[in-house]
């Protein structure tokens, strides 16, 4: 349990550091270049410890999908990224594909 943990604290701050990149992007300040090297650096400490307690290819695919996923989200949310259907489904496909790795491991 304490991996599966370790996985979803480094997914969560990697869409933290997606949001830090896509401020930063947009205007360069102190608290934007924060939440992108240090939302990408904790999730990589994260990702690292999590590896005590599953194996690789796990751990790295849901921290990869649920960051992927949660990062698509949150553009569609917060910064007017399209929601077209297709989207939607992809984003699912995804969603469904981690937890399929989770039941399985």
């Amino acid at each position: 349990m304490t991996g599966w943990f370790y996985v979803l604290a480094a997914a969560t701050l990697e869409i933290i550091g997606v949001v830090g990149l896509k401020l930063f992007s947009r205007e360069k300040t102190a608290f934007s270049l924060c939440l992108f090297a240090g939302g990408f650096a904790l999730s990589y400490l994260f990702l690292y410890q999590s590896l005590t307690y599953l194996n690789m290819s796990i751990a790295y695919a849901v921290w990869m999908g649920l960051g992927t996923a949660g990062a698509v989200l949150v553009n569609m949310i917060f910064f007017g990224e399209s929601r077209k259907l297709s989207r939607i489904l992809s984003v699912a496909l995804i969603i469904f594909g981690v937890i399929g790795l989770k039941i399985v491991s």
